[in-house]
């Protein structure tokens, strides 16, 4: 290397020139072009191979910059082994000491040939989230931070290599040395040293280690304290390199003033970049979450929650020093969510995090008041297994109330194929300010329903004079007339009370109230022709809403009203009747005797209140804010009357139903038909339920049984398929203009049936789901799949035999929302609650309840046309093919129940869950297309790289010969 005599224009660009010397020397190695497609065809392998890209399922890249971290540091320590040693070797060195420019910039020139040549090599991975991009539904946020964590942390570690480099002139010892010292950075924050430590020190080695920064970064959130992390370290190394460099100018036998400058310098710079970091450690709120949907950042509708705080509230949590390996990387992170509630509460939350393990007195609080217990934890290592009692809860205290949560429902586990099992935050937002939610409401309520009312509600009673009354109905009335004038005083001026005689102005109320609600006279008994009213509402300006008189108890009166107060009320946790199939417990050991729902018991019970609805008695519990009927089977003619009177009241009505049930039993898949007792009921509002299935090539894979066959002999597998009747639904199948659907990435619709709506009802429809125009019908039963010769599924379009008759490919509607004005199902028949043939209206003084004949225009009907895609069995079948725990169906669910009761706000945090965005289901001939088209791109980086770097050549050698010529 010789630049000769250096002017002082030379000198501004002797950077620029190192660095074009030291990409040159590079390319001209043939070595250089090995270790670049040695790195290429690493990354590719480890996304494809080792971490099984297309059977994890998910559409991101996480597998690649996980991975980088530890690629990096062979990748950087190859690049800077010959940086300095090759000078030193090659006697070089002494000639760049004796030039008359800083050392500094010969530093830096070297830097910035390395971090060129790290870029390019980078740059070889590009294809691979531009291919799953196209493929899938890409959050490009988390991609980007990815690659710019990987810059910092490969500026790092190349600033560590060239400070190795320049101690040594043997470009081996520089591998080896630069490869540990990286090792041991990133080792400090791994969970292999951690795991010797309790959770303080394990979070302060956390923030040692580069590779827990480079993590903070790549999930995409870019924090200020990691870039600057990164970029002290950068600077750090450089300076040492700057330093060691400069003392080989001096005379080790006179130590002069200009030696103790450049050590108080040096020293100085690291004590301040230290310093530093210590510093920005405390600020918390400079950074920018880069995420599709700021899933790490606090969302408006908690700002407005925090914002109707009026007294102090207090979130602790409890985490225990030792813990569990997956669980500990997971508290920082509730930590820093945790301080983002205090810093938007702005003084008005105060947060704690305390080790109950280290203070009994609080310990013993947790588990007296508050109901908080350690729960047990197996934690093994290579030489033994252990029983560890860690507390991984957060509390949330508003003044006397208080909610809990706890491990389970903070954490969501995903597995994937030939990987260990990987511990995440579900959705802490969500559940932390529900909680808010929860104990803010009830502590300003005090138990006074009113207020949480906001429009004043009146309460209005269609009742005849008390001359037409039965005796029993005019003690009634006089009853809930006591009742209603309590209520009235406590309100506020937010309830009043109006009881109107229908028979009045000529009668014109009574023909009004029939043609808008149904509400015909009620008689007393056969043979009395006189004729009355007794009909219960409250209104505001938004809707209207009918009590049930509940056979006219005035005991119960006071239940029912508050009840149909809280419809008009926020802040109440809504309770939801989940109508479900009895289960024979013996049979469902066996996976036998129809669908189970446990998995969807819990998860509604978590957010709302629920009670189990037998709908036999004919009524549904006066509590009920939505019901909810799931998987029906042979409804009788109570049941449907219990069903189509909440319809009548206004309510929303929940239904999972379809003619068919699956069975997977023994190693074989079975098709049952399943009689609801609802079809008439149905077909009634215009809506039908086809007695076929839809089968869609845009399906879900699905671990069934399957026959395979080897000459003349048949055997049963299961295998990975992909299965036609687990239909794989994607916007614009998922409708994604609507809050039920619009941020569901995807769901597997199991088993479903096609539905119609007649158009001329007047009421509205909105569709939620729908199949992919390549989805065709079948009426077979037989629904076992089998492999074809060619590897593929037997199920195919128009093909009879397996599919039955087959109906020609076009989208079908799998669920939907009706809403409007409805007719009774029961307006001409009898009325099912009665033993003797009378009169619909008639009143007895038996306890016979009303029968309302029209609803108000806020009854609706939300239809899902499966009995299975909820159930247990199938719903593991799911989490066994995505290998994860996000299970879309109950999603859905949950998102239509938030609807349905207007919890817009709780809706829009559920929504912003950290879904896995999954991969459309291909073949495996298309999965192996994708891989080698990206090993293609790579191949043809290099090349291109090649081709430049002839050119480059090429015209050089013009140029210096085009010199000699002059």
């Amino acid at each position: 290397m010789c630049f000769g005599r250096l002017t002082p224009v030379a000198t501004d660009s002797i950077a620029r020139r190192v660095a074009q010397k030291e990409v040159r020397l590079f390319f001209s190695s043939p070595v250089a072009w090995l270790f670049l497609a040695s790195f290429a065809t690493a990354t590719l392998f480890i996304f494809f191979w080792v971490e099984s890209f297309f059977a994890r399922n998910i559409a991101d890249i996480r597998p690649l910059f996980e991975w980088m971290p530890i690629l990096l540091i062979f990748l950087c320590a190859a690049l800077t082994m010959r940086m300095w040693s090759e000078e030193r070797r090659t006697g070089t060195l002494e000639h760049v000491m004796t030039q008359p420019v800083g050392l500094w910039r010969f530093v830096l020139g070297k830097f910035h040939a390395c971090f060129t040549l790290l870029l390019l090599a980078l740059a070889c991975t590009l294809p691979l989230p531009i291919t799953v991009g196209l493929i899938a539904d890409l959050d490009w946020g988390p991609v980007a931070t990815g690659y710019v964590a990987t810059a910092l942390l490969g500026a790092t570690y190349l600033s560590a290599g060239l400070f190795i480099s320049a101690r040594t002139d043997n470009p081996i010892v520089s591998l080896i040395g630069t490869v540990a010292l990286c090792g041991i950075l990133y080792l400090l924050g791994s969970v292999t040293l951690t795991d010797f430590f309790d959770n303080q020190v394990g979070e302060a080695l956390r923030l040692l280690g580069t590779g827990a920064r480079f993590d903070s970064i790549a999930r995409g959130v870019v924090d200020v304290r990691d870039l600057f992390y990164y970029i002290s370290l950068t600077l750090a190394f450089l300076a040492l390199n700057v330093y060691m460099l400069e003392k080989e100018r001096w005379d080790r036998a006179v130590a002069t003033a200009r030696h103790r400058h450049w050590r108080s310098a040096t020293i100085l710079l690291l004590g301040n970049l230290l310093l530093a970091n210590v510093w920005l450690d405390r600020i918390d709120w400079l950074r920018l979450d880069m995420t599709q949907g700021k899933l790490y950042s606090i969302s408006e509708p908690t700002h407005e929650f925090l914002g109707q705080l009026q007294e102090p509230l207090l979130i602790r949590g409890y985490f225990s020093a030792k813990t569990h390996p997956l669980l500990a990387p997971l508290v920082p992170q509730l930590r820093d969510l945790i301080k983002e509630y205090e810093v938007a509460g702005k003084g008005k939350v105060h947060i704690e995090f305390v080790d109950p393990m280290q203070n009994p007195e609080l310990e013993q609080e947790a588990n007296e008041r508050y109901g908080i217990t350690a729960n047990p934890f197996q934690v093994a290592d290579r030489y033994q297994s252990a029983l560890v009692n860690s507390y991984f809860n957060i509390l949330v205290r508003y003044g006397s109330e208080h909610e809990t949560l706890g491990f389970s429902d903070l954490i969501e586990v995903r597995t994937a194929a030939n990987s260990e099992a990987e511990v995440l935050l579900r959705n802490p937002e969500y559940d932390i300010t529900r909680a808010i939610k929860d104990t803010l409401y009830r502590y300003r309520m005090g138990g006074n329903l009113f207020d949480g009312i906001e429009e004043p509600v009146e309460f209005i009673a269609y009742v005849s004079s008390d001359a037409l009354l039965p005796e029993p109905l005019l003690a009634y009335k006089k009853s809930i007339e006591a009742q209603l004038q309590t209520a009235v005083r406590h309100s506020g001026g937010k309830f009043s009370v109006r009881f109107i005689e229908p028979e009045s102005r000529g009668g014109d109320v009574a023909r009004q109230i029939v043609d808008e609600w149904g509400f015909k006279p009620m008689v007393i008994s056969q043979g009395d022709d006189r004729e009355f009213f007794f009909y219960l509402t409250l209104a505001d300006i938004r809707q209207v809403v009918q009590l049930p008189t509940d056979n006219f108890d005035p005991t119960a009166f006071r239940l029912t009203l508050d009840t149909g107060l809280k419809r008009f009320a926020s802040g109440f946790t809504s309770t939801v009747a989940l109508a479900l199939p009895p289960v024979n417990q013996q049979m469902a050991r066996y996976n036998m005797g129809g669908p189970t729902f446990t998995n969807l018991e819990r998860v509604v019970a978590r957010d709302y209140s629920i009670r189990l609805e037998d709908l036999s008695d004919g009524s549904v519990t006066p509590e009920a804010d939505i019901l909810a009927v799931v998987a029906p089977h042979q409804l009788d003619e109570k049941s449907i009357f219990a069903i189509d009177q909440f319809l009548m009241r206004g309510g929303t009505v929940i239904l999972a139903t379809s003619p068919f049930t699956a069975e997977i039993s023994g190693g074989q898949l079975r098709m049952h038909d399943y009689n609801s007792g609802l079809q008439e009921w149905l077909a009634h509002h215009d809506i039908e339920i086809g007695n076929t299935l839809v089968l869609d090539q845009q399906s879900a894979a699905f671990p069934s049984p399957v026959t395979r066959r080897e000459g003349d002999y048949e055997f049963r597998d299961v295998q990975m398929i992909d299965y036609p009747y687990f239909i794989d639904l994607r916007p614009p199948g998922l409708a994604p203009q609507h809050p039920v659907t619009g941020n569901l990435p995807q769901l597997t619709m199991a088993w479903a049936s096609p539905i119609t709506v007649g158009k001329d009802s007047g009421r509205r429809v909105t569709e939620l789901l729908e199949s992919s125009a390549n989805s065709w019908l079948s009426d077979s039963m037989e629904i076992m799949p089998s492999l074809g010769p060619d590897g593929l599924s037997s199920f195919r379009p128009g093909k009879p035999g397996v599919n039955g008759n087959a109906i020609a490919q076009a989208d079908e509607y799998l669920g939907l929302i009706v809403q409007g004005r409805f007719d009774s199902f029961f307006a001409d028949k009898t009325h099912p609650l009665n033993s003797t043939e009378q009169d619909p209206q008639m009143y007895d003084g038996s306890g016979v309840t009303s029968l309302i004949q029209h609803s108000p225009e806020a009854a609706r009907i939300v239809l899902y046309a499966s009995n299975d895609f909820m159930d247990d069995q199938i719903l593991n079948a799911v989490v066994t093919a995505s290998g994860t725990q996000y299970l879309g169906p109950l999603e859905l669910f949950m998102n239509t129940l938030d609807w349905a009761l207007q919890d817009d706000q709780l809706l829009q945090i559920r929504s912003r869950a950290h879904f896995n965005r999954t991969l459309p289901p291909m073949e495996r001939r298309v999965q192996a297309l994708i891989e080698y088209f990206n090993y293609g791109l790579a191949v043809l980086w290099l090349v291109l790289l090649a081709i430049a770097h002839w050119l480059r050549k090429i015209l050089r050698r013009r140029r210096y010969a085009k010199g000699l010529a002059l």
